[in-house]
């Protein structure tokens, strides 16, 4: 079965940077979206970003100009690049893609927390 295996995260000040990223152990579908979300304490999970196959991006409007998507269909890998970190951003992060299979799966989630 294919994981999908995030690393990354950690402690950050207000404005700092991290770089997430999420590799897949097997082969991921050709023409799915990758997502990347984020659960909040008490907070319900949300959409953070999507990039496709082609590399069309969105985000959601909290971290546009701050969050970037990548991909590196190569090494089966995608990258959240996150500037000017906020405190609101502090949570656990996953990973999201489709198998070949078509099965939907998540990465362990990484802990982002954004304090001085």
């Amino acid at each position: 079965q294919v994981q999908l295996v995030e690393s990354g995260g950690g402690l950050v000040q207000p404005g700092g940077s991290l770089r997430l990223s999420c590799a897949a152990s097997g082969s991921i579908s050709a023409i799915n979206p990758w997502g990347c979300y984020r659960q909040a304490p008490g907070k319900e999970r949300e959409l953070v970003a999507t990039i496709t196959p082609r590399g069309i991006t969105r985000y959601t409007d909290s971290v546009k100009g701050r969050f970037t998507i990548s991909r590196d269909n190569a090494k089966g890998t995608v990258y959240l690049q996150m500037n000017s970190l906020k405190s609101d951003d502090t949570a656990v992060y996953y990973c999201n893609a489709v198998d070949i299979l078509l099965q939907t799966i998540w990465g362990q989630g990484t802990q982002v927390t954004v304090s001085s």
